[in-house]
């Protein structure tokens, strides 16, 4: 329970179908922290606060687990190593991956649950023909969250429920409301949410007390046009704050880290046919023996784009686009899907 609505109304739902709920929460903020971290982020005290008042409107235990630093050791040196990098994480998939759905449910075990539930977007079902658990996406496409689950292995999914994959948004603030969910109108919480106040590149300096360099912004040829003003300020795709005159519209296409430098192009600069990806996680199937027509999302907000999926050497995959699509990134996941079904996904290493 996160202190939303979404969290909220899941523990409602299942109380009310007949099972036996116990509210839990996970602080991710240290101590010192906590109290300071405000806003729109999740767990943090204010949340804590109405995750405790929601569990008592609903007369169900509720326990607060302090996860602080391993959620920092997996998630918060995992942001700012990959920035470090030149990559640009996705802290959400490593956080349902490595805390909500590993730790927390291994905590929900302990005290005797049988399942962890979430008031994800999404949905869990098994497979009659080969009996592996399939996640699929929610009903409400605009927050359907699965892209953000895809390494959830099946240990996981088998212990997993997702109250709300059959209804919307709009159906969950209004079944909150009926429930007198004291949380029925809390905003969303943001897509990072442990930083709140510092943009990316000043947070990772205060975490890690590295100084971030600056360097050159060149065109594809090498041709200095600027400086920036380090790295872990940019990632593929960024136009805004670029500081760089030109006749057209300029994108950050590719980041040097060796020479330190920001490589910029044009609209169609961006545009790639093809991306390597490794680490792969497979939900609905075992694993891929042959090239497979698939349909890739490479980024939470994206459309998802015909491909055809094909291993390559060292267990990674090269995934060939039927349209180029707008800049892959490194680092970022990439979700197969057959239909609503998520066949698996990996991280992205390179585009081309």
């Amino acid at each position: 329970m996160s202190g939303g609505v979404d969290s909220s109304l899941a523990a409602a739902l299942l109380k009310k179908e007949g099972y036996n709920v116990i509210g839990l929460t996970f602080r991710m903020w240290p101590k010192e922290e906590c109290g300071s971290s405000a806003g729109r982020a999740c767990c943090n005290l204010e949340a804590v606060t109405r995750a405790r008042a929601v569990a008592e409107d609903l007369d169900i235990p509720y326990y607060v687990f302090d996860f602080s630093e391993e959620f920092k050791r997996e998630v918060i040196d995992y942001f700012c190593g990959e920035y470090l990098k030149g990559l640009t994480p996705n802290p959400c998939v490593v956080c349902n991956e490595k805390i909500k759905f590993s730790l927390l449910l291994e905590k929900a075990k302990s005290l005797g649950c049988e399942y962890i539930a979430t008031g994800h977007y999404a949905n869990i079902s098994k497979s009659k023909k080969t009996g592996r658990f399939l996640l699929k996406e929610g009903k409400d496409k605009s927050k359907d969250q699965s892209y953000f689950l895809f390494s959830l292995k099946q240990e996981q999914l088998k212990h997993i429920l997702f109250p709300l994959g059959a209804i919307t948004k709009a159906r969950t603030r209004f079944l909150a409301k009926g429930f007198k969910l004291k949380t029925h109108n809390t905003v969303s919480s943001q897509d990072i949410c442990f930083i709140q106040d510092l943009n990316y590149a000043d947070y990772i300096m205060k975490k890690t007390g590295i100084k971030i360099k600056p360097g050159d912004i060149v065109d594809l040829n090498g041709n200095i046009l600027g400086r920036h003003k380090g790295i872990p300020f940019y990632t593929i795709g960024q136009r805004r704050g670029l500081g760089v005159a030109y006749s057209e519209p300029l994108y950050v296409t590719g980041i040097d880290m060796k020479m330190n430098r920001i490589v910029v192009g044009t609209k169609n600069d961006m545009l790639k046919t093809g991306l390597a990806a490794d680490r792969l996680n497979w939900i609905a199937v075992e694993g891929i023996n042959k090239p497979f027509k698939t349909l890739a999302r490479i980024r939470y907000n994206a459309k998802k784009a015909k491909a055809v999926v094909s291993k390559s050497a060292g267990g990674a995959v090269k995934v060939e686009f039927d349209d180029p699509q707008s800049a892959p990134t490194p680092g970022q996941a990439v979700v197969f899907y057959d239909k609503d079904v998520v066949v698996g996904g990996g991280w992205i290493k390179e585009s081309n």
